[in-house]
């Protein structure tokens, strides 16, 4: 589990292709070198798993799951990564609650300067509209945001100059994709729903047959 506060950032020095997984060697260096290989490691929100690691450098291991749901396949070798390590318990909360799971990739369609901040606009799968509210949490590249505003599956967030000092956003550019996910509440908010109006129509349709 992790917050959506970046970290670090890091940078991918080596891609190799093993079989139908690919192998990231990224380079970057944390406030604390307390690793241990089988920890997790958000990658532009993409939850990975360390197999090797040294001061300066971490070695993660990426599925071919992975690589069809995410913007992993476009990285190379020079791309530039957010970071996040998982949440411990007893900290401050200051983003919300990010699984590392990605739903979806965006569509960059807008960068607009407002004074030193940046308005980004982006399109995603209409399946995902319900989940999407305004002012609610969205993950952008591993990146904890609150959506201003939202119209069907396009929405917009607002990026301060501190995320873009300390993050990768701030070299996106329109037709980028980017990684999504959506709130986790939300989203067992909406199955809870689906669940229960499952269950009256199957009640209804109970009652309709004289049970």
């Amino acid at each position: 589990m992790f917050t959506g506060l970046i970290e670090t950032t890091g940078v991918i020095k080596k891609i190799t292709n093993k079989d139908n997984y690919l192998v990231f060697d990224i380079e970057a260096i944390f406030d604390d070198d307390k690793h241990k290989i089988g920890d997790s490691l958000a990658c532009d929100g993409i939850c990975l798993t360390i197999v090797s690691f040294d001061r300066q450098k971490f070695t993660v291991e990426v599925s071919q799951e992975t690589i069809d749901k995410t913007i992993a396949a476009n990285y190379k070798v020079g791309s530039k990564l957010n970071l996040e390590r998982p949440l411990k318990i007893g900290n401050r909360l200051g983003g919300h609650f990010v699984s590392g799971h990605i739903d979806d990739t965006g569509l960059i369609t807008d960068l607009k300067v407002i004074g030193a901040s940046v308005e980004l606009s982006l399109t995603f799968d209409k399946k995902f509209e319900q989940l999407v509210v305004d002012k609610g949490s969205i993950t952008i590249n591993g990146v904890s945001l609150t959506v201003n505003s939202v119209i069907e599956n396009r929405l917009t967030v607002n990026l301060i100059p501190h995320t873009l000092k300390s993050t990768n956003l701030k070299s996106l550019k329109a037709e980028d994709k980017v990684n999504l996910e959506f709130d986790i509440i939300g989203k067992y908010a909406v199955k809870a729903q689906e669940v229960s109006n499952s269950d009256k129509q199957t009640l209804a349709k109970l009652s309709e047959g004289g049970w």
